[in-house]
């Protein structure tokens, strides 16, 4: 199964990039701003993998930042789901600028998955990674540009719980728990 993989950031303040027109000069998207009583984080991370065979999007929101072990638990559970499909192989297109693609951890990780799924008839993974600074080539891209218009409320800040269920009820997701970064 071809795929391409990307991790972006929900802001619950920023505005996307829109375009408007107006008559009215003095009409301005304002920038949302925290409440000095609210204590949830500004963005939330997430991890997907858009699905070239069915359109579907594979999406794991992150609780903390991506590193390479959030990596590797989403690519685990990735290919779970397609083994329970039935997949053999996973190619997945991914950023080559992202530290947490390029790890050493991240790379032994994948070939020691490889061994293991090689000789459990598990799904492999084949990465090909994208030059730096070429987001165009990523199909998955232009899915997050569309995702934030579509999920933006510009009269007030989304609570992290909203940012979630609006992202998976757009794409379509099942709402599963944030993976988490291993404290130790």
């Amino acid at each position: 199964m071809l795929g391409f993989q990307d991790e972006v950031s929900w802001s619950r303040f920023a505005r996307p990039s829109l375009n408007a027109w107006s008559e009215e000069p003095a009409l301005h998207l304002q920038q949302l701003s925290a409440a000095p009583q609210d204590a949830e984080p500004k963005a939330l991370s997430c991890y997907s993998l858009l699905r070239a065979d069915t359109g579907q999007m594979l999406l794991r929101f992150v609780k903390g930042r991506p590193v390479s072990q959030v990596t590797e638990d989403f690519l685990e559970w990735v290919c779970e789901r397609l083994a329970s499909e039935g997949k053999k192989a996973l190619l997945m297109i991914w950023d080559d600028n992202a530290s947490w693609h390029i790890s050493h951890r991240v790379q032994a990780w994948i070939g020691a998955h490889n061994r293991r799924a090689k000789a459990e008839e598990g799904v492999r993974i084949v990465t090909c990674r994208l030059p730096s600074k070429s987001p165009w080539l990523n199909r998955i891209e232009p899915c997050w540009v569309h995702g934030k218009r579509a999920i933006h409320e510009p009269e007030r800040p989304l609570m992290i719980a909203e940012v979630m269920e609006r992202v998976c009820t757009y794409y379509g997701c099942e709402q599963l728990p944030p993976l988490e970064q291993d404290v130790g």
